[in-house]
């Protein structure tokens, strides 16, 4: 077992996300990099700075623009949404590994004698008609439906029926507008090899294992507990994570990292040991002092227990917390600096005006507001006004 101090562990993972010194991923390529080392990244449809996808992404790429983000999903199509930790972006070669789950939406329809005519509406439509959405597709018959993998049911039967053949890999997500999905046959844009591969891991605790290395290497240290890590992962319960770890362990696939003063056993990948010495042994430096702001659905945060016993900061996405109930604001983002979470911000940009307002600044106790931290502060939100496309920076809060 690996003995890393509170200090190391941030480093470890700060460094792994290359959220700490010099930018590891760099402009387009570093979008498919990042997303390919974490396996998925959420999304999330609420835009008041950047959707959460985008807000990933720009903390840790070089360069980013959303405009990378929709010419990978959309034109060069070596991502995709598919769900993975609920709403996801993964990458396409991934495509085989959820076959069960299509597998499971194409049984679920078997209930429903009128898909098939449904279908062939649907097929028709997209085939007179090109991409389309729930709103513009007509399909006459009275069916609605509550999806069996996907994050909601229909409402009405055009966007039931999308959904449900969506989760069936018979459409895919064209492109989107705003919150607006448009869907197309996917066998028009994924290539046959993948779209018609058959699942590679048949055995389901073969498939279990698998999607526990993905969840450790997408978040960088997990424990063997109950977690938001987990989530969407079908069957997978105490028992069965037990036996994934237990199995992996053997395999030589993860490593035991202790964490003083935190009582249960962290892991990391395999593949990250060289990373973990790196930081024991003190040869990569950390003595530039970056300022982030980081996405709510962070993978870096998906633990926030964890994140409380490593960082010392407690973060809650309030944005459905009622107004009269918030303890800081609608939409807030932590703000990292080196090696900690130094403080939190609610942003709004103001597109149409150009404007990014930076509504509040909360610094953690403790932290004192020294001249190099509110320089780093004023250049992340001025970067972060130029991520939203605004031309001017408006902080209505001091700090």
């Amino acid at each position: 077992m690996i003995q890393l101090t509170k200090q190391q562990a941030r480093q470890f993972l700060l460094l792994k996300h290359g959220l700490m010194d010099s930018y590891r991923f760099l402009g387009k390529q570093g979008v498919v990099d990042f997303v390919r080392q974490v396996g998925c990244i959420q999304y999330d449809p609420i835009d008041v700075c950047g959707k959460n996808a985008e807000l990933v992404l720009q903390s840790r790429v070089k360069g980013f623009n959303k405009e990378m983000l929709e010419e990978l999903l959309y034109q060069d199509r070596l991502l995709v949404d598919y769900p993975d930790k609920n709403l996801a972006i993964i990458p396409l070669e991934d495509w085989p590994y959820f076959e069960r789950y299509r597998q499971a939406a194409r049984q679920h329809e078997q209930s429903f004698p009128q898909m098939k005519e449904l279908k062939r509406q649907v097929l028709t439509s997209l085939q007179n008609n090109g991409p389309l959405s729930s709103h513009e597709l007509k399909v006459d018959g009275d069916f609605t439906w509550q999806s069996a993998i996907h994050w909601s049911g229909g409402t009405n039967v055009s966007r039931s029926m999308l959904e449900q053949m969506y989760s069936a890999g018979e459409l895919i997500i064209h492109h989107k507008k705003g919150t607006r999905k448009y869907y197309d046959v996917a066998k028009n844009y994924i290539p046959s090899n993948l779209l018609n591969a058959a699942e590679p891991l048949e055995d389901e605790l073969e498939h279990y294992k698998w999607r526990v290395l993905r969840r450790i290497g997408g978040v960088g240290l997990l424990w063997n507990r109950a977690s938001d890590a987990w989530l969407h992962i079908w069957g997978l319960k105490a028992t069965q994570r037990n036996e994934v770890f237990r199995q992996l362990l053997i395999e030589d696939e993860i490593v035991e990292i202790n964490v003083e003063p935190i009582k249960d056993t962290l892991y990391c990948l395999k593949a990250d040991l060289p990373l973990v010495e790196a930081v024991i042994q003190n040869t990569k430096s950390t003595t530039k002092q970056r300022c982030e702001l980081i996405a709510p659905l962070d993978n870096l945060i998906w633990d926030r227990k964890l994140i409380h016993m490593l960082f010392d900061f407690d973060y809650t996405w309030e944005i459905y917390t009622p107004a009269s109930k918030r303890k800081f604001g609608h939409y807030v983002l932590p703000l990292l600096y080196g090696d900690k979470f130094v403080g939190r911000a609610e942003i709004v940009a103001l597109r149409k005006e150009g404007i990014l307002v930076v509504k509040g600044i909360w610094l953690e106790s403790g932290i004192k507001l020294t001249n190099k931290l509110r320089t780093s502060l004023n250049h992340c939100f001025h970067r972060f006004a130029l991520f939203n496309d605004c031309q001017v920076l408006k902080i209505e809060s001091e700090f």
